[in-house]
């Protein structure tokens, strides 16, 4: 297998803890988490594995600035400011939606890391970062694009690595369920799973997508990352398992379900979640365990992508709520 260059940005490994009074209080199986917000990156999350890798690349490539895009509040974004603030170069983010009147969650932090914000709409933002790296291609900033959610090849192999981690730490969950939506994370997990020789199930609890789209885009992915390794192993969509059923609220909508298992996860264990992806994967998670899902004496790895800052931003201010 290929090992690919990489900066040290992650606090790694992340620890795996046991979820007993989740799992008692839910009366299913053995549930644990695997703590990828504790990644260290301004406030962690899952972005920072994969930003090893790309960091890596760009330097390279002699690039001088980092620009990618994503939605207001996005932890992407706030990860991908702080990895170019750790390393010395420039940030541009493209932010799709109006700029909020008080800045709060990642947008306050992506202020703080000293990015420059361009404005877009959700349904022009490929337009829009095309356009704002053709203009720092134009100006002389030597850019590299970090794609939606770092999820290519280059990036979504840090999370291949992380199999190799968690089976390093004497773990091999029946199941792994995380959030899943721009494919990179599942992509490297399903890659790394074959890599590695780790045989239970990874499923992806749909944040935004469609079943069909998500199984295709994670597949291709996974593909060319276990080829990017060294691997000639690919896989179909029909080898990839995504749950969309939780997703019909559309992405970033805060519904009582995912209030409840926020609370739940805090009230539990202590451990806190984000409105927008660990807080949908939860309210999955729990759904299928109160439907018979799984099995009884399943062990199931809630894989946690990290987002907390988005619980301190004012659209959800209201996620504490009963």
């Amino acid at each position: 297998m290929n090992d690919l260059p990489h900066l040290k940005l992650a606090h790694l490994p992340t620890p795996i803890e046991p979820l007993l009074r989740l799992s008692s209080r839910l009366g299913g199986p053995r549930l644990l988490v695997k703590r990828d917000d504790q990644t260290g990156l301004a406030f962690g999350g899952n972005k920072t594995r994969k930003l090893e890798f790309l960091l890596a690349d760009a330097q390279a490539q002699g690039a001088k600035t980092l620009i990618t895009a994503g939605a207001v509040q996005s932890n992407h974004c706030r990860q991908t400011a702080a990895a170019a603030a750790a390393y010395g170069m420039d940030c541009i983010l493209v932010l799709a939606g109006e700029p909020p009147k008080h800045p709060s969650g990642n947008y306050l932090l992506d202020q703080l890391l000293g990015a420059e914000i361009v404005w877009g709409n959700w349904e022009t933002r490929h337009q829009d970062l095309t356009a704002a790296f053709e203009r720092a291609r134009g100006a002389g900033r030597r850019p590299y694009l970090v794609p939606y959610g770092g999820s290519s090849p280059v990036g979504a192999a840090g999370y291949a690595y992380a199999i190799r981690e968690m089976l390093e730490q004497n773990t091999s969950p029946d199941w792994i369920v995380f959030a899943s939506s721009s494919g990179g994370t599942q992509a490297g997990l399903v890659a790394g799973a074959a890599l590695y020789g780790f045989n239970g199930k990874i499923l992806g609890i749909s944040i935004d997508e469609p079943e069909d789209v998500l199984k295709s885009r994670v597949a291709a992915l996974a593909s060319d990352v276990a080829a990017l390794l060294g691997s000639e192993t690919a896989f179909s969509p029909e080898e990839i398992l995504v749950n969309a059923a939780y997703a019909a609220p559309g992405y970033g909508v805060l519904t009582d379900r995912e209030r409840q298992a926020i609370r739940l996860f805090a009230q539990t264990e202590g451990l806190l979640l984000d409105p927008v992806y660990t807080g949908r994967t939860a309210a999955g998670l729990i759904d299928l365990i109160q439907r018979g899902f799984f099995g009884s004496n399943d062990a199931i790895l809630f894989w946690h992508t990290g987002g907390t800052p988005g619980l301190f931003a004012e659209k959800y201010r209201g996620v504490a709520e009963n």
